[in-house]
């Protein structure tokens, strides 16, 4: 592998790009397979004969392209990412969290309160209302948190789309994935957040506080958003997709 490298290394082709060439190979091949660790960067350095720098410029450009992704103190993982070339991406209707976090949720813990209205409410929903409902969805995995939504809904919309805020399945089916399917447009907006907006400052986020950041309104009407939603996904999980075409 080592001879392999310096040869290529004669095109004149960056040291750092062929190293990522090869990784890719290796990963699409299965030797490096969905979910498994990465050698450490020494290892993997000597592997393939290079120096620790020219190692983690590839790997960056790994994480760019989201193949690879490092969680803190353990190391660097194979994401599944790269098996899901088809998948939509933000330009489709849809919950976006599900398009955006690579890794695995098995579960799902909502809690919600009904509040009166206040500017902010009015401002995101866009329209008076006398009260709000704030639902906080936490998601895990393997027992352990590892993105965040804070969604509001106007009161008048419980009565809309016929919930039962007392049944939490049926309320976690409507913002999961039933919302969308009534709804007939969305507006996503995508910031990078360092604190997570947790009203009820029950759990944090399993993986730091640094997250990507997606405001949603999702629209049944063309007049208000039934629904304000902030999704927040760590960065480590996080892969944005937009597919464009004429």
């Amino acid at each position: 592998m080592i001879n392999k490298l310096h040869e290529l290394n004669k095109q004149k082709k960056p040291l750092s790009v062929i190293v990522y060439d090869q990784l890719y190979k290796l990963i699409m091949e299965g030797i490096f397979p969905p979910d498994s660790q990465l050698p450490t960067e020494p290892e993997l350095a000597k592997k393939l004969g290079v120096s620790r720098m020219t190692l983690r410029h590839a790997l960056a450009l790994l994480k760019e392209d989201g193949l690879v992704k490092n969680i803190q103190g353990k190391g660097n993982f194979i994401t599944k990412f790269h098996q899901n070339e088809s998948m939509d991406g933000l330009e489709k209707l849809g919950n976006p969290l599900y398009k955006c976090y690579t890794g695995n949720i098995d579960d799902i813990e909502l809690i919600f309160r009904i509040d009166l209205s206040t500017d902010y409410a009015i401002q995101v929903l866009n329209r008076e209302m006398t009260a709000v409902v704030a639902l906080e969805r936490w998601y895990k995995s393997n027992d352990k948190i590892v993105a965040f939504a804070f969604t509001m809904m106007p009161i008048e919309a419980v009565s809309q789309l016929n919930l039962d805020l007392q049944n939490e399945k049926e309320v976690l089916d409507m913002l999961e994935e039933k919302v969308y399917e009534l709804a007939n447009s969305s507006t996503i907006e995508i910031k990078r957040s360092n604190s997570v907006n947790t009203p009820s400052l029950k759990y944090q986020l399993s993986y730091g506080e640094e997250c990507d950041l997606i405001l949603e309104s999702v629209y049944i009407s063309d007049k208000y958003p039934v629904v304000y939603n902030k999704y927040y996904i760590p960065i480590q999980f996080s892969q944005i997709r937009i597919k464009t075409s004429k």
